[in-house]
């Protein structure tokens, strides 16, 4: 069971070769222009990662709606 938001995004990367899924580490300019964020394609399978913990039992819905890539 994970218990952190640090476990939660290693997995996440950890479990992303696995899954095969088409998204990236690089990160992008945010809408502001003053820092750095993921592309849309990465934040939404961490979304649907995080939802599948979730369902399955292995995090609270607590943490995840705490948690953030």
């Amino acid at each position: 069971m994970l218990t952190t938001q640090s476990q939660i995004r290693a997995a996440f990367w950890r479990d992303l070769d696995i899954m095969g899924a088409p998204v990236s580490r690089k990160k992008i300019r945010d809408y502001a222009g003053t820092g750095k964020m993921h592309n849309t394609d990465t934040r939404c399978a961490f979304v649907d990662y995080v939802d599948m913990l979730a369902r399955s039992g292995e995090i609270t819905e607590e943490l995840a709606e705490r948690v953030t890539l």
